[in-house]
Protein backbone atom coordinates (compact mmCIF):
# COMPACT_ATOMS: atom_id res chain seq x y z
CA UNK A 1 0.00 0.00 0.00
CA UNK A 2 0.87 4.04 -0.01
CA UNK A 3 1.56 5.60 2.52
CA UNK A 4 0.33 8.89 0.68
CA UNK A 5 -3.33 6.96 0.04
CA UNK A 6 -3.39 5.84 3.29
CA UNK A 7 -3.44 9.37 4.41
CA UNK A 8 0.77 10.14 5.04
CA UNK A 9 2.11 13.53 4.47
CA UNK A 10 4.23 16.07 6.16
CA UNK A 11 2.85 16.38 9.35
CA UNK A 12 2.98 12.87 10.35
CA UNK A 13 6.19 12.87 8.49
CA UNK A 14 7.84 15.08 11.28
CA UNK A 15 6.76 13.33 13.61
CA UNK A 16 7.94 10.33 12.93
CA UNK A 17 11.84 11.20 12.12
CA UNK A 18 12.93 10.13 15.78
CA UNK A 19 11.35 6.63 15.47
CA UNK A 20 12.52 6.39 12.04
CA UNK A 21 16.04 6.66 12.94
CA UNK A 22 15.57 4.01 15.22
CA UNK A 23 14.72 1.67 12.96
CA UNK A 24 10.69 2.01 13.22
CA UNK A 25 7.69 1.75 10.85
CA UNK A 26 4.16 3.01 10.22
CA UNK A 27 1.24 1.94 9.86
CA UNK A 28 -2.40 3.35 9.99
CA UNK A 29 -4.85 1.64 12.56
CA UNK A 30 -8.16 0.27 10.24
CA UNK A 31 -10.14 -1.97 13.43
CA UNK A 32 -9.80 -2.76 16.42
CA UNK A 33 -11.04 -5.51 18.04
CA UNK A 34 -10.30 -6.32 21.98
CA UNK A 35 -6.63 -4.62 21.65
CA UNK A 36 -5.75 -6.54 19.07
CA UNK A 37 -5.81 -4.05 15.90
CA UNK A 38 -5.95 -4.46 12.14
CA UNK A 39 -3.12 -2.39 10.60
CA UNK A 40 -2.79 -0.73 7.14
CA UNK A 41 0.95 -0.47 5.96
CA UNK A 42 3.79 -0.51 2.89
CA UNK A 43 3.55 -4.46 3.28
CA UNK A 44 -0.19 -5.14 3.39
CA UNK A 45 -2.30 -5.40 6.13
CA UNK A 46 -0.61 -6.88 9.67
CA UNK A 47 -2.28 -8.00 13.05
CA UNK A 48 -0.83 -5.43 15.19
CA UNK A 49 -0.33 -6.23 19.18
CA UNK A 50 0.61 -3.40 21.49
CA UNK A 51 4.18 -3.80 22.93
CA UNK A 52 4.60 -4.34 26.89
CA UNK A 53 6.17 -0.81 27.60
CA UNK A 54 3.61 0.86 25.77
CA UNK A 55 0.79 -0.74 27.60
CA UNK A 56 2.72 -0.38 30.99
CA UNK A 57 2.89 3.42 29.95
CA UNK A 58 -0.14 4.34 29.11
CA UNK A 59 -2.81 5.86 31.36
CA UNK A 60 -6.03 5.50 29.82
CA UNK A 61 -7.88 4.80 26.72
CA UNK A 62 -7.02 7.85 25.39
CA UNK A 63 -3.16 6.35 25.07
CA UNK A 64 -4.11 3.81 23.28
CA UNK A 65 -4.72 3.24 19.04
CA UNK A 66 -8.18 4.16 17.98
CA UNK A 67 -9.25 3.85 14.46
CA UNK A 68 -7.16 6.52 12.32
CA UNK A 69 -4.07 6.60 14.40
CA UNK A 70 -1.02 6.49 12.66
CA UNK A 71 1.49 4.01 14.97
CA UNK A 72 4.82 3.40 15.02
CA UNK A 73 5.44 -0.39 14.40
CA UNK A 74 8.23 -3.09 13.97
CA UNK A 75 6.48 -5.11 11.02
CA UNK A 76 6.84 -8.95 10.74
CA UNK A 77 5.24 -9.16 7.20
CA UNK A 78 6.34 -12.86 6.91
CA UNK A 79 4.40 -13.68 9.74
CA UNK A 80 1.89 -10.56 8.80
CA UNK A 81 2.14 -9.58 12.14
CA UNK A 82 3.47 -6.09 14.19
CA UNK A 83 4.22 -4.85 17.21
CA UNK A 84 2.87 -0.98 17.86
CA UNK A 85 5.59 0.93 20.03
CA UNK A 86 3.58 4.23 19.70
CA UNK A 87 0.94 6.73 18.86
CA UNK A 88 2.04 9.37 16.69
CA UNK A 89 0.47 13.01 17.47
CA UNK A 90 -3.05 13.38 16.31
CA UNK A 91 -4.11 15.88 13.77
CA UNK A 92 -7.53 15.85 14.89
CA UNK A 93 -9.72 13.57 16.77
CA UNK A 94 -13.97 13.24 17.59
CA UNK A 95 -13.83 11.94 21.14
CA UNK A 96 -17.17 11.88 23.24
CA UNK A 97 -17.47 10.69 27.09
CA UNK A 98 -17.77 6.52 27.42
CA UNK A 99 -21.25 5.47 27.62
CA UNK A 100 -22.56 4.80 31.88
CA UNK A 101 -21.01 6.15 34.41
CA UNK A 102 -17.20 6.06 33.70
CA UNK A 103 -15.83 9.61 33.31
CA UNK A 104 -13.24 8.62 30.64
CA UNK A 105 -12.57 9.62 26.91
CA UNK A 106 -13.21 7.87 24.35
CA UNK A 107 -11.58 8.58 20.68
CA UNK A 108 -14.39 7.88 17.50
CA UNK A 109 -12.22 8.56 15.29
CA UNK A 110 -8.62 10.32 14.73
CA UNK A 111 -6.94 12.23 12.23
CA UNK A 112 -9.90 12.91 10.54
CA UNK A 113 -10.33 15.78 7.51
CA UNK A 114 -13.79 16.31 6.74
CA UNK A 115 -16.37 15.00 9.22
CA UNK A 116 -19.92 14.24 7.44
CA UNK A 117 -22.53 14.17 10.70
CA UNK A 118 -25.40 12.35 9.45
CA UNK A 119 -28.94 13.07 10.04
CA UNK A 120 -31.93 11.88 8.54
CA UNK A 121 -34.91 13.87 7.54
CA UNK A 122 -37.50 11.87 8.53
CA UNK A 123 -39.29 11.33 12.01
CA UNK A 124 -36.15 11.79 13.52
CA UNK A 125 -35.15 14.95 12.63
CA UNK A 126 -33.76 16.70 15.77
CA UNK A 127 -32.46 19.60 15.16
CA UNK A 128 -30.97 20.02 18.90
CA UNK A 129 -29.00 16.60 18.32
CA UNK A 130 -27.33 18.09 15.44
CA UNK A 131 -26.63 21.12 17.77
CA UNK A 132 -24.44 18.20 19.95
CA UNK A 133 -22.98 17.09 16.70
CA UNK A 134 -21.58 20.21 15.25
CA UNK A 135 -20.13 21.21 18.31
CA UNK A 136 -18.01 18.24 19.06
CA UNK A 137 -17.34 18.07 15.37
CA UNK A 138 -15.68 21.63 15.72
CA UNK A 139 -13.56 20.59 18.83
CA UNK A 140 -12.20 17.60 16.87
CA UNK A 141 -10.90 19.97 14.51
CA UNK A 142 -11.51 18.15 11.88
CA UNK A 143 -14.16 20.27 9.27
CA UNK A 144 -17.96 19.24 9.63
CA UNK A 145 -20.20 19.05 6.87
CA UNK A 146 -23.97 18.15 7.66
CA UNK A 147 -25.73 15.08 5.36
CA UNK A 148 -29.16 15.41 5.38
CA UNK A 149 -30.11 11.56 4.36
CA UNK A 150 -32.92 10.05 3.95
CA UNK A 151 -34.30 13.02 1.39
CA UNK A 152 -36.71 10.88 -0.32
CA UNK A 153 -38.60 10.80 2.59
CA UNK A 154 -39.29 13.86 3.37
CA UNK A 155 -41.63 16.58 1.70
CA UNK A 156 -40.85 19.63 3.42
CA UNK A 157 -36.68 19.37 2.85
CA UNK A 158 -36.54 23.32 2.60
CA UNK A 159 -37.65 24.03 5.52
CA UNK A 160 -35.53 21.07 7.39
CA UNK A 161 -32.57 22.94 6.04
CA UNK A 162 -33.28 26.42 7.05
CA UNK A 163 -33.97 25.14 10.06
CA UNK A 164 -30.45 23.57 10.45
CA UNK A 165 -29.12 27.14 9.12
CA UNK A 166 -30.18 28.61 12.32
CA UNK A 167 -27.66 26.69 14.15
CA UNK A 168 -24.78 25.82 11.46
CA UNK A 169 -22.98 28.40 10.58
CA UNK A 170 -21.29 28.24 7.72
CA UNK A 171 -21.42 24.63 7.87
CA UNK A 172 -22.07 22.80 3.93
CA UNK A 173 -25.69 21.40 4.34
CA UNK A 174 -26.27 18.25 1.65
CA UNK A 175 -29.10 16.53 1.43
CA UNK A 176 -29.12 13.38 0.02
CA UNK A 177 -30.94 9.94 -0.31
CA UNK A 178 -28.14 6.79 -0.80
CA UNK A 179 -31.23 4.54 -1.64
CA UNK A 180 -32.28 6.42 -4.32
CA UNK A 181 -28.75 8.35 -5.17
CA UNK A 182 -30.16 11.58 -5.04
CA UNK A 183 -27.33 14.52 -4.23
CA UNK A 184 -24.21 11.74 -4.14
CA UNK A 185 -22.12 13.79 -6.61
CA UNK A 186 -22.57 16.47 -3.86
CA UNK A 187 -19.75 14.59 -1.96
CA UNK A 188 -16.86 14.39 -5.07
CA UNK A 189 -15.38 17.58 -3.91
CA UNK A 190 -14.17 15.87 0.00
CA UNK A 191 -13.51 12.22 -1.57
CA UNK A 192 -9.65 12.48 -2.63
CA UNK A 193 -6.92 10.46 -2.27
CA UNK A 194 -5.28 11.23 1.05
CA UNK A 195 -8.46 12.69 2.05
CA UNK A 196 -9.73 11.55 5.72
CA UNK A 197 -13.81 11.69 6.24
CA UNK A 198 -15.59 10.10 9.16
CA UNK A 199 -19.23 9.17 8.94
CA UNK A 200 -21.25 9.72 12.55
CA UNK A 201 -24.32 10.09 13.47
CA UNK A 202 -27.53 8.50 15.57
CA UNK A 203 -28.01 4.83 14.64
CA UNK A 204 -30.68 4.60 11.82
CA UNK A 205 -30.02 7.02 9.81
CA UNK A 206 -28.61 5.54 6.84
CA UNK A 207 -24.49 5.51 7.09
CA UNK A 208 -24.05 1.84 5.92
CA UNK A 209 -26.03 2.31 2.88
CA UNK A 210 -24.41 6.05 2.25
CA UNK A 211 -21.02 3.39 2.98
CA UNK A 212 -22.14 1.37 0.73
CA UNK A 213 -22.86 3.80 -1.87
CA UNK A 214 -19.25 5.38 -1.70
CA UNK A 215 -17.69 2.18 -1.86
CA UNK A 216 -19.19 1.01 -4.74
CA UNK A 217 -20.76 -2.42 -3.36
CA UNK A 218 -22.25 -3.84 -0.19
CA UNK A 219 -19.58 -4.05 2.58
CA UNK A 220 -21.82 -3.23 5.03
CA UNK A 221 -25.04 -4.60 6.06
CA UNK A 222 -28.56 -2.93 5.68
CA UNK A 223 -31.29 -3.82 7.48
CA UNK A 224 -34.86 -3.53 6.11
CA UNK A 225 -36.77 0.28 7.84
CA UNK A 226 -38.85 -0.33 10.41
CA UNK A 227 -42.53 0.32 9.95
CA UNK A 228 -43.73 3.57 11.58
CA UNK A 229 -40.57 5.81 12.17
CA UNK A 230 -38.52 4.96 8.63
CA UNK A 231 -35.50 4.11 10.75
CA UNK A 232 -32.74 1.09 9.14
CA UNK A 233 -31.95 -1.04 11.76
CA UNK A 234 -28.68 -0.65 13.09
CA UNK A 235 -25.87 -2.70 11.85
CA UNK A 236 -22.62 -1.77 11.99
CA UNK A 237 -21.07 -2.88 15.14
CA UNK A 238 -17.57 -1.61 15.06
CA UNK A 239 -15.40 1.39 13.68
CA UNK A 240 -13.60 0.46 10.79
CA UNK A 241 -11.48 2.45 8.12
CA UNK A 242 -12.11 2.05 4.38
CA UNK A 243 -9.77 2.90 1.38
CA UNK A 244 -12.34 4.08 -0.99
CA UNK A 245 -10.78 2.33 -4.59
CA UNK A 246 -11.66 6.12 -6.44
CA UNK A 247 -9.87 7.98 -4.13
CA UNK A 248 -10.46 9.00 -0.25
CA UNK A 249 -10.56 6.87 3.00
CA UNK A 250 -13.67 6.38 5.14
CA UNK A 251 -13.86 5.77 8.60
CA UNK A 252 -17.44 4.26 9.36
CA UNK A 253 -18.79 4.54 12.89
CA UNK A 254 -21.44 2.30 14.93
CA UNK A 255 -24.70 4.45 15.18
CA UNK A 256 -24.72 6.31 18.97
CA UNK A 257 -27.81 6.40 20.63
CA UNK A 258 -25.95 9.15 22.89
CA UNK A 259 -23.48 11.14 22.39
CA UNK A 260 -21.72 12.65 25.68
CA UNK A 261 -19.58 15.61 25.31
CA UNK A 262 -15.85 15.42 26.28
CA UNK A 263 -13.96 18.77 26.79
CA UNK A 264 -15.18 20.67 24.00
CA UNK A 265 -15.11 24.75 25.31
CA UNK A 266 -13.60 25.78 22.11
CA UNK A 267 -16.43 24.34 20.36
CA UNK A 268 -18.62 25.21 22.56
CA UNK A 269 -17.64 28.88 21.21
CA UNK A 270 -17.54 28.13 17.54
CA UNK A 271 -20.67 26.11 17.84
CA UNK A 272 -22.61 29.47 19.69
CA UNK A 273 -20.76 32.28 18.48
CA UNK A 274 -23.88 33.98 17.96
CA UNK A 275 -25.20 33.78 21.76
CA UNK A 276 -21.84 34.36 22.70
CA UNK A 277 -21.46 37.49 21.02
CA UNK A 278 -24.71 38.90 22.19
CA UNK A 279 -23.35 38.46 25.81
CA UNK A 280 -20.68 40.36 25.37
CA UNK A 281 -23.11 43.47 24.93
CA UNK A 282 -24.63 43.19 28.41
CA UNK A 283 -24.40 45.83 30.51
CA UNK A 284 -22.92 44.04 33.22
CA UNK A 285 -19.52 41.85 32.88
CA UNK A 286 -20.85 39.12 35.28
CA UNK A 287 -24.68 39.54 33.84
CA UNK A 288 -26.47 35.52 34.42
CA UNK A 289 -28.84 36.41 31.87
CA UNK A 290 -31.77 36.10 34.10
CA UNK A 291 -33.17 39.35 35.56
CA UNK A 292 -30.31 41.52 35.13
CA UNK A 293 -30.90 44.81 33.62
CA UNK A 294 -29.26 46.01 30.06
CA UNK A 295 -29.24 41.94 29.64
CA UNK A 296 -28.77 41.53 25.91
CA UNK A 297 -29.54 37.83 26.12
CA UNK A 298 -33.01 38.38 27.82
CA UNK A 299 -33.42 41.22 24.63
CA UNK A 300 -32.67 38.95 21.94
CA UNK A 301 -35.21 36.78 23.30
CA UNK A 302 -37.99 39.00 24.18
CA UNK A 303 -37.56 40.22 20.37
CA UNK A 304 -37.47 37.33 18.30
CA UNK A 305 -33.54 37.78 17.38
CA UNK A 306 -32.78 34.25 19.85
CA UNK A 307 -34.43 31.19 20.14
CA UNK A 308 -35.12 30.39 23.60
CA UNK A 309 -34.71 26.84 22.93
CA UNK A 310 -31.20 27.63 21.53
CA UNK A 311 -30.35 29.10 24.37
CA UNK A 312 -31.69 26.78 26.75
CA UNK A 313 -29.44 24.24 24.96
CA UNK A 314 -26.24 26.69 25.04
CA UNK A 315 -26.90 26.68 28.89
CA UNK A 316 -27.34 23.06 29.25
CA UNK A 317 -24.20 22.18 27.42
CA UNK A 318 -21.85 24.73 29.30
CA UNK A 319 -23.14 22.82 32.47
CA UNK A 320 -22.43 19.56 30.92
CA UNK A 321 -18.76 20.22 30.09
CA UNK A 322 -17.98 21.85 33.32
CA UNK A 323 -19.51 18.78 35.14
CA UNK A 324 -17.42 16.73 32.31
CA UNK A 325 -14.16 18.70 33.58
CA UNK A 326 -14.31 18.27 37.13
CA UNK A 327 -14.82 14.66 37.07
CA UNK A 328 -11.87 14.23 34.85
CA UNK A 329 -9.29 16.41 36.92
CA UNK A 330 -10.08 14.30 39.69
CA UNK A 331 -9.87 11.03 37.42
CA UNK A 332 -6.59 12.15 36.32
CA UNK A 333 -5.28 12.84 39.70
CA UNK A 334 -5.93 9.60 41.08
CA UNK A 335 -4.79 8.01 37.99
CA UNK A 336 -1.56 9.80 38.23
CA UNK A 337 -0.69 8.98 41.99
CA UNK A 338 -1.88 5.06 41.54
CA UNK A 339 1.07 5.21 38.28
CA UNK A 340 3.45 6.52 40.68
CA UNK A 341 2.66 4.32 43.56
CA UNK A 342 3.33 1.20 41.31
CA UNK A 343 6.76 2.48 40.14
CA UNK A 344 7.56 3.34 44.16
CA UNK A 345 6.54 -0.07 44.68
CA UNK A 346 8.47 -1.61 41.93
CA UNK A 347 11.76 0.32 43.00
CA UNK A 348 11.10 -1.28 46.50
CA UNK A 349 11.80 -4.68 45.39
CA UNK A 350 14.87 -3.70 43.47
CA UNK A 351 17.57 -5.55 45.62
CA UNK A 352 20.96 -3.76 45.60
Amino acid sequence: MNLKTLGWNEFFEEEFLQFKEQGYEVGRIALEHKKIYRVLTEYGELLGEISGKMRFNALDRGDYPAVGDWVVISARPEEQKATIHAVLPRKSKFSRKVAGQTTEEQIVASNVDTIFLVNALNADFNVRRIERYILSAWESGANPVIILSKADLCEDIDEKIAEVETVAFGIPILPISAEKNIGIDQLSPYLHEGQTIALLGSSGVGKSTLTNTLIGHHKQQVKEVREGDDRGRHTTTHRELIVLEHGGILIDTPGMRELQLWEADEGLSQSFSDVESLAEHCKFRDCKHKKEPGCAIQQAISDGTLDIDRYNSYVKLQKELAYIERKENQRAALAEKAKWKQISNGQKKIKY
